[in-house]
């Protein structure tokens, strides 16, 4: 096995404790490979007593197949597994549970859903509602936390508390329990049975761990109690590119690891064989403005390339067809669309790429399910609008919109199938101020009636007051208010071609279409270009690499507020432009909406230029 000077100093380590810095491309698998055959075959260490750790099975499962090619064996005693795995082993022989007590996120979600339904909430967007709470459930346990000392940022904070004991005792009375339980049982039957933990301790006496810039609080807690005595704790990874914080993971950790291992090795793989040198020097002068992070100078081994294209646009549609161009210029140059990438921060930001690219019939692939616009509840709710003022009355459009904004009609004025405005008339007639409302929302729908849907839009958000609602719910559910109205100038702007509501019902289900067949064909697909966001291009790599839409607002996110918050960001957008190999195109755009916005800071940093 062929490695350069720091991958043998790092994986010719024997005992004690070690921090290995891996830079991106630098070879950190073969790193943790080299160091688990060196353990057997030079140090003589028992096979079985080497536990090496990951985040998820396919890494586990690539790094176990790396080694057995290497060990030219068909089989090995070493533990490679996750974290989640390695748990429910040790709880599975301490308590005999089984796959059986083991919540899925299927379930997790019914049971979720189940509590909604007993409150009187209306919640507009339950999918989003329900991940969110998924993740403060997850934070409260991975990180130990009281529950009256837990603030939440989905709901108002006593709901939120009654939703968690109610989620909590449902999985009691089930005898079962969620991914998070198993660390948190794990970590109590360690610190309550030293016992058993000698028994753990005694088959484990080597730990390797991958990607320990992911890890949170009470995984480490668990790992440190397991390492006890020898501290023979090997863990690998980047500081600078953590970037699951929603997820629990926290660079600190892994910043504060010489302090919890006093007299730690520490080792650099400061050679990245991935980007050229220009691509390098852009990201480093990007990630070195962060100040929580270890220091490095990584050094590029690949030969020069053409370096990075940064690009203004006036407007979103013209930076779409500028990159589309770029990509046929790089067909006929030879390159296949497997070479290339388009990476957006968030999923929904890669609509108008993925519609050009289904235009232009150029084969794509993508890596996030890319939610349909048009299934927001925000356009369910502008749908039904249009339906009732074309005459429309089912029941399911007029509940729809009948309180949104609020009007205050009872459900039980609704006692027919079909709506009839002087049924409401009959049941509000002792009550006329009710009639009034009525009387204007038949009014508004009439008027409605004689739009394009672009001005119908426009007439329910400010005529109607749908407007100010939105504002209410994002209160309520403690998000901003401007990401809705994105969406919202979003499905307003997508109705502006159309001169009737039918033409833009029908493109509507024509783009659902398109969606479900894209949804289908991937496996029949030889391949594409690939379409991802940040988070899920980590640890890829392509010769040709495309960011949009590299603006303030969006790269760093409109949420990250806090310093904490915007060096995340920062990493997010540093894992992305080291995805690329050969050439890197950084694109922004000057107005949307026609709302002028502004480059990335992160630009002026790669470049060192403050004027872009």
């Amino acid at each position: 096995m062929t490695l350069n000077e720091n991958q043998k100093k790092a994986a010719l380590h024997k005992d004690g404790a070690m921090l290995v810095l891996a830079g991106p491309g630098s070879g950190k698998t073969a790193v943790i490979t080299a160091r688990t055959l060196y353990l057997i075959t030079q140090y003589k260490v028992t096979p079985s007593s080497i536990l090496v750790v990951t985040f998820t099975r396919a890494a586990a499962s690539e790094m176990k197949e790396r080694f057995l090619r290497v060990i030219k064996q068909e089989h090995t005693e070493v533990t490679f597994g996750t974290f989640h795995g390695v748990f429910f082993s040790i709880l599975r022989q301490a308590y005999g549970i089984g796959r059986q007590n083991i919540l899925s996120e299927e379930e997790k979600a019914q049971i979720i859903h189940g509590l909604l339904l007993n409150t009187d909430l209306e919640i507009e967007d339950e999918g989003d509602f329900i991940s969110s709470l998924n993740r403060e459930i997850s934070m409260v346990k991975t990180n130990r936390i009281v529950l009256d000392h837990y603030y939440s940022a989905s709901c108002p904070d006593e709901l939120f508390r009654e939703l968690y004991q109610q989620y909590h005792h449902t999985l009691k009375s089930r005898r079962k329990m969620d991914f998070d339980d198993m660390m948190v049982y794990c970590y109590e039957l360690f610190s309550q049975r030293p016992d058993i933990l000698r028994k753990w301790q005694g088959k484990y006496r080597y730990i390797l761990i991958d990607e320990f810039q992911d890890i949170n609080q009470i995984q480490y807690e668990i790992i440190k109690m397991l390492a006890k005595p020898e501290d023979n704790l090997f863990v690998v990874g980047d500081d600078d590119q953590s970037i699951y914080r929603f997820r629990g993971a926290r660079p600190e950790i892994m910043l504060h690891f010489p302090k919890d291992y006093k007299g730690a090795g520490k080792v650099v793989l400061n050679q990245n064989y991935r980007c050229s040198p220009e691509i390098l020097k852009g990201a480093q002068q990007v990630i070195r403005k962060n100040k929580s992070r270890y220091e490095k100078q990584l050094e590029a081994v690949c030969r020069p390339g053409d370096g990075v294209e940064i690009q203004g646009f006036e407007t979103g549609q013209e930076e779409v067809l500028y990159l589309l161009t770029k990509i046929q210029e790089y067909q006929k140059q030879g390159y296949s669309p497997d070479d290339m990438a388009i990476l957006f921060r968030t999923n929904t930001g890669s609509r108008t790429a993925v519609n050009c690219l289904l235009e232009y019939q150029i084969p794509f692939i993508l890596r996030d399910t890319l939610p349909n616009l048009y299934e927001h509840w925000i356009a369910k709710n502008i749908a039904a609008y249009m339906r009732m003022a074309a005459d429309s009355r089912e029941r399911k459009d007029f509940l729809m919109i009948m309180n949104r904004p609020n009007r205050y009609i009872s459900r039980e004025a609704l006692y027919e199938k079909n709506i009839s405005f002087e049924s409401l008339y009959q049941f509000y007639e002792d009550k006329s101020w009710m009639c009034d409302r009525i009387e204007e929302l038949e009014k508004n729908l009439q008027e409605m009636a004689r739009m394009t849907p672009y001005a119908a839009i426009n007439y329910i958000r400010y005529g109607m007051g749908y407007h100010t609602y939105i504002k209410e719910y994002a209160s309520f559910r403690k998000i901003n208010q401007e990401e809705l109205y994105e969406i919202l100038n979003e499905i307003q702007e997508s109705a502006k071609p159309f001169h009737t509501f039918q033409q833009w019902f029908d493109y509507i289900n024509d783009y659902k279409e398109n969606l479900i067949q894209q949804a289908k064909e991937p496996s029949q697909r030889k391949g594409g270009i690939t379409i991802s966001t940040l988070h899920s291009a980590k640890g890829l790599e392509y010769k040709k690499v495309f960011i949009p839409d590299v603006n303030e607002g969006m790269i760093p996110y409109q949420k990250a507020v806090l310093d904490e918050n915007l060096e995340e960001e920062r990493r997010l957008f540093y894992v992305g432009i080291t995805r690329a190999k050969e050439n890197l195109h950084l694109y922004y755009i000057k107005k949307r909406f026609d709302k002028p916005l502004k480059p990335s800071r992160f630009l002026a940093e790669l470049t060192g230029d403050p004027a872009i």
